[in-house]
């Protein structure tokens, strides 16, 4: 598989599921590297994940041919270029707020002319087996994607703009943050009614700037109508939710043999 798998499979309008992990541990995002999942993301806002758990855990999802994501914290865009460096193939920047917000992320993603990424995939290159720099470095800006969080009424107002950045590739909705948001502190609530057309807004305009909409979702009842409004990278869960529900499904199939 090529290593613009993931830029392709979204520029031909796939859907594409990604698992969502917080554990700091390679071991364990090996084996979420071999579930059906598409993709892995590893957290570093809110999850556990940390420079050396993001470079040793990479590894692991590169080599089972999947693309490996990274959330960085907020406004640690040199965490960006790392990500980048270390193989990541999209990287989420969370609470991007601002037009300059909007354009220190591209410029931390993208190699010149469109940004200024400093030189040094030492270890994304060998994980993709590519030996020529220039080639590389010429192939990198449509390979790797830039997606700028909207969890703000801030944000909202400016989706446009945002868009609009050299290098920014598309948006990722945080509903949790964006229900804190929209219903002004009062509740978190990921699958607020009140915020839908908001949320189906966000996907229509980066549909219009030909560009990419992701979402982070809680329960998989909404998939269908994210979808339907044009979301294409869906994150589903993580470690704790997958180990629970598995526990839960061995052990029905378990107890109604017993029956």
């Amino acid at each position: 598989m090529s290593p613009a798998r993931l830029a392709a499979r979204l520029a031909a309008g796939d859907t594409v599921f990604t698992a969502w992990s917080s554990l700091p541990d390679a071991l364990t995002v090996e084996v979420l590297a071999e579930t059906v999942m598409d993709a892995v993301t590893l957290d570093m806002q809110h999850g556990g994940h940390h420079e050396d758990s993001v470079l040793r855990g990479l590894g692991p999802v590169i080599a089972a041919g999947k693309p490996g994501l990274v959330r960085v914290p907020v406004g640690r865009f040199d965490m960006a270029s790392r990500a980048l460096d270390f193989g990541a193939e999209a990287v989420i920047a969370p609470m991007v707020n601002t037009l300059d917000d909007a354009r220190a992320f591209a410029t931390a993603m993208k190699y010149p002319p469109v940004g200024q990424r400093s030189w040094g995939p030492s270890f994304a290159m060998p994980r993709f087996q590519a030996h020529e720099a220039h080639a590389w470095m010429n192939g990198e800006n449509g390979r790797t994607l830039a997606f700028a969080m909207i969890e703000t009424r801030e944000a909202l107002a400016i989706v446009d703009d945002i868009l609009a950045v050299p290098g920014i590739d598309g948006v990722f909705v945080g509903p949790a943050d964006f229900s804190i948001a929209w219903s002004g502190g009062a509740t978190v609530d990921p699958s607020l009614p009140q915020m839908m057309d908001a949320i189906a807004h966000i996907a229509a305009r980066a549909a219009a700037a030909g560009k990419h909409a992701a979402i982070y979702v809680v329960d998989p009842a909404l998939v269908g109508g994210y979808a339907a409004m044009g979301f294409r990278l869906i994150a589903l869960g993580g470690e704790s939710r997958y180990m629970a529900l598995g526990a839960a499904s061995l052990l029905d199939a378990a107890r109604a043999t017993m029956k």
